[in-house]
């Protein structure tokens, strides 16, 4: 898929040439919120989308209801049935993401969305959401580690990459692989300067204290606690995406 490379007004005034496939702005981007989603999966990417120029960022659930996440309550968003078309769209990932799949009228906003949008995006647990909506069949997709096969019912391909790429489908992996993830998609939208002035200016240079985001490279015993933590949840989920994979099948 190609569009017309257009110059970009950045966020400082200037003008810069986004590459050849940057999409033509004004750019609107729905994110697509759930009860249970961790706020941090499209909190982050919120926080550089906000910063791009010539775009419309909405923030949207089902009927414009208050969202629970994390102990947190987010209000005033756009109801999510009432958009009728996006060029991008975002779901991110959490807890609540398998029970989301149980709503019917959620999937089939999300397929709607997605079947009309240039680019179907994800952060963590959210490429499930997609997966449910048949989005993502035959398709490579990046998930949270721990829950990455349960895109396999879907007809989706689990990747182990941070951000993974294939056609219109952009997807990151756990939770703050959505920085890595959105300033991949913004360089996809306007050109990989506007990408990298909006990096330097969120001062996003990652130097973690410890090599523990990944359970290849966590020592085995806090991987072994982490594993333990997640068990409970592991069967539920289990069954949650068995029963939306034979609904997307029906």
């Amino acid at each position: 898929m190609s569009f017309k490379t257009l110059p970009c007004r950045s966020m400082f005034g200037m003008s810069t040439q986004a590459k050849d496939s940057a999409m033509p702005a004004p750019i609107t981007i729905v994110i697509a919120i759930y009860d249970g989603v961790t706020h941090l999966d499209f909190t982050g990417p919120h926080q550089f989308l906000s910063r791009l120029p010539d775009a419309k960022v909405i923030v949207a659930s089902m009927g414009g209801a208050d969202i629970h996440a994390d102990n947190l309550v987010f209000t005033n968003l756009e109801d999510l049935a009432s958009i009728g078309y996006c060029d991008v769209l975002c779901v991110p990932g959490g807890g609540g993401c398998t029970a989301a799949m149980q709503n019917a009228d959620f999937v089939a906003v999300i397929r709607h969305l997605g079947l009309s949008a240039q680019y179907i995006t994800s952060v963590c647990t959210g490429s499930l959401l997609l997966g449910a909506a048949g989005l993502l069949q035959g398709k490579r997709a990046a998930c949270h580690w721990a829950w990455r096969d349960l895109l396999i019912p879907f007809g989706a391909i689990p990747d182990t990459g941070r951000v993974v790429r294939d056609g219109n489908i952009l997807t990151g992996g756990g939770v703050t692989a959505g920085i890595d993830f959105v300033l991949t998609l913004i360089a996809e939208l306007q050109g990989d300067d506007v990408a990298q002035r909006i990096q330097l200016m969120l001062e996003y240079a990652p130097a973690p204290p410890f090599s523990s985001g990944r359970p290849d490279t966590a020592p085995q015993a806090i991987v072994d606690v982490v594993r333990r933590n997640m068990q409970p949840f592991v069967k539920q989920r289990q069954d949650d995406v068995a029963l939306a994979a034979e609904r997307m099948a029906g």
